[in-house]
């Protein structure tokens, strides 16, 4: 055998093994000999706690790169308990991180801090993702609902301004994050006018934001015009839909 490959699973709440439970810490894969498995379990437990840890890791007969004992420990860091629904996989001198973090500043650090942790021989394939959970937010917030403007104008109607105060307290609680705002129309009239409209009700929308408290800084503006739309324009009920606002939280 070649290579020796670890693989933690961290925080899987389903996919690994049928017994598996939320909240566990599943440590697989092979070390040469029972001093390897004992430092590396004992870092994994001091990390997360030893009552969360599952021991699967074998003894075997493995060829390990120079010094990867010394690099494995240095894996287990503080900042894995960020990363959840996901894996640390060392394959040889390969590190593949998987799973959830809250925010794109943490995707980067964490993939950042193991490889000046390693050597240059190591490669880091940063497989992480930006969790779903404040986008869920906003899009539950908005509920489907259409942010309305007067006919042909960027003027928020009440409703339209009642349904951005609600949107302005969800905002508030979209922490490091930057929202595109998105104005869509249907395709009735010209397209270039439509992308000025679109484009000035976007707008509309983040300067009423930040009278609710919300920094203009956090959110971008574009406008989509026809281009996008969610629904067939040859009825009034697809053209109602398809002029909207979006919310869209940026990767």
């Amino acid at each position: 055998m070649s290579r020796k490959t670890l693989l933690i699973a961290l925080l899987l709440a389903s996919g690994g093994s049928a017994a598996q439970t939320p909240g566990q810490i599943v440590v697989t894969g092979a070390v040469p000999d029972e001093a390897s498995k004992a430092a590396l379990l004992a870092n994994v437990r001091a990390l997360y706690g030893a009552e969360r840890v599952v021991d699967q890791i074998s003894i075997a007969q493995v060829s390990l790169p120079p010094n990867w004992n010394t690099y494995a420990q240095k894996l287990i860091a503080p900042n894995l308990k960020l990363i959840s629904k996901g894996e640390l996989k060392i394959d040889g001198t390969n590190v593949t991180l998987r799973g959830e973090v809250a925010n794109e500043a943490q995707r980067q650090q964490i993939a950042s801090d193991i490889a000046t942790s390693l050597n240059p021989s190591y490669t880091v394939n940063n497989g992480l993702r930006v969790s779903a959970a404040e986008q869920n937010l906003l899009d539950d917030t908005l509920a489907k609902r259409i942010i309305e403007f007067d006919s042909g104008k960027a003027t928020l109607t009440p409703s339209g301004q009642a349904i951005l105060d609600e949107m302005a307290a969800a905002l508030q609680k979209v922490k490091g994050k930057r929202v595109e705002v998105i104005g869509h129309t249907d395709n009735v009239g010209l397209r270039d006018s439509n992308l000025a409209l679109s484009q000035a009700r976007a707008e509309a929308v983040r300067t009423y934001l930040s009278g609710k408290g919300v920094s203009q800084d956090m959110v971008m503006v574009s406008g989509q015009g026809p281009d996008r739309p969610v629904a067939e324009n040859s009825t009034a009920e697809g053209r109602a839909r398809n002029r909207r606002i979006e919310f869209r939280v940026a990767q």
